[in-house]
């Protein structure tokens, strides 16, 4: 496992997260990189109709408790059967969210409690922590106007006072593991955050 580079990416809805991950992945490849890009939830078959579950909007609201365990169970899958066999391979995995956002959406925005999720999410990844984890920072009202309001997904769809309390939580885990974040600014072009993404990454490499 320890052959193998991860890196993820965080950031509040609209913030640019795909997009980079995109153009790292390319400028990476293009070196001779091993790169593995991959997301949650979704990564998986499993994953697949967990994703569908979580983030459709339907007549039957889902819980606070069940919507973590949902996370969750798509955290362990993706994990086994995708993250660590590429790790062993010697991959630089790339991966949009992980276990970041499952404190701060349901341990700090849901209140479910930032310590509690926080030993879920490692029982369900077996302690496996990122190298380096991204954060693109960006005011909620911005990010949300990026986001088409027709394909608003249930979280996406929260009021904005939701959203920005996910900002906080993010800045909150940020400066609580500064060795492990690096914070950019989401208000810059997309050429100026792979540049400096890539920066931080030749640095860890």
């Amino acid at each position: 496992m320890a052959s193998g580079t991860f890196i993820t990416f965080e950031g509040g809805d609209g913030a640019g997260k795909t997009t980079l991950i995109e153009g790292i992945d390319r400028a990476l490849c293009s070196k001779g990189k091993k790169v593995m890009r991959t997301r949650a939830p979704g990564a998986t078959p499993l994953g697949e109709k967990i994703r569908s579950l979580l983030l459709e909007r339907a007549e039957n609201p889902i819980t606070t408790r069940a919507e973590l365990f949902l996370f969750l169970a798509d955290r362990a899958q993706h994990l086994e059967t995708q993250i660590l066999p590429a790790l062993s391979r010697g991959y630089l995995v790339l991966c949009d969210r992980y276990n970041d956002s499952t404190i701060a959406y349901q341990g700090i925005g849901r209140g479910l409690g930032k310590e509690q999720v926080a030993a879920f999410c490692h029982f369900a990844t077996q302690g496996l922590k990122p190298r380096l984890t991204f954060y693109l920072d960006l005011d909620p009202r911005i990010g949300l106007e990026r986001v088409s309001n027709l394909s608003k997904d249930r979280i996406e769809g929260e009021a904005l006072s939701f959203h920005e309390k996910i900002r906080a939580a993010f800045l909150e885990l940020a400066r609580e593991d500064l060795g492990r974040f690096c914070i950019l600014d989401a208000r810059q072009s997309k050429e100026e955050l792979l540049e400096q993404a890539l920066e931080k990454i030749q640095e860890i490499l």
